[in-house]
């Protein structure tokens, strides 16, 4: 979609944080975080939102949220995770996303997301 930001990233038109991609999805990082390591996992196809996705590239999503998941377990040391689909009026970027936002046990201080960014890559 021309004016689709996501796809702009996903085109290399404008940068992005990019974590991981493969063929069919995309991980970016959240440009406004609501924790250390909040990152979107994006179907490279545009999907307007998620009763447009089918099973199979649902599975995709899911998967990789699996990957991320184990990633900032490691890497950044959370001890959780939330999964996020917002729809209709919740969705800013109608571009299908999935939030995946690291939870940690004791209150973490917002860090620069270039920071958190290295040491995710």
């Amino acid at each position: 979609m021309k004016d689709c930001i996501f796809c702009k990233i996903i085109n290399g038109e404008i940068p992005g944080r990019i974590v991981y991609q493969d063929d069919d999805v995309l991980v970016n990082m959240d440009i406004d975080p609501s924790s250390n390591g909040h990152m979107l996992i994006i179907p490279k196809k545009h999907y307007e939102d998620y009763t447009k996705l089918d099973n199979d590239m649902l599975l995709k999503i899911n998967d990789t949220a699996k990957k991320m998941t184990k990633l900032v377990y490691e890497r950044l040391n959370a001890q959780g995770v939330r999964l996020v689909n917002n729809y209709g009026l919740y969705q800013v970027v109608k571009h299908y996303h999935l939030h995946l936002i690291p939870a940690y046990k004791d209150k973490q201080k917002l860090v620069s997301i270039d920071e958190i960014y290295d040491k995710l890559k």
